[in-house]
């Protein structure tokens, strides 16, 4: 009966583990969309070229955060890379958008 206890336990251990892994996996995050802006496998396989290639460390997307179709601007740029367009409710997508957004200025003079 000892054994069938503690199989459980670690059975339901495991599984409220890996939900929460899960859940952190899907998390949208500056982090994540800065590891997909420097990431050539937006561009479609066998790509060389990143965001960053265009735009090192986000230069001249300091402004970006202000254009109301940043999304769009986004998949024009990775189907010019010859990569699939993201959908725009995705996480990489929330995340890429997320990530260009941080570049906002900290302060406008």
């Amino acid at each position: 009966m000892m054994r069938k206890t503690m199989k459980a336990a670690i059975l339901i251990a495991a599984m409220v583990g890996f939900g929460s892994y899960t859940g952190a996996a899907e998390t949208t995050s500056v982090e994540y969309g800065k590891k997909l802006f420097g990431d050539p496998s937006l561009g479609g396989p066998g790509n060389t070229q990143s965001c960053n290639g265009c735009h090192p460390s986000g230069k001249g997307l300091q402004n970006a955060w202000k254009n109301v179709k940043l999304s769009e601007k986004i998949n024009n740029c990775i189907v010019a890379m010859k990569g699939k367009a993201l959908p725009m409710d995705s996480r990489e997508m929330r995340s890429l958008v997320l990530y260009i957004q941080s570049l906002k200025p900290t302060s406008t003079k």
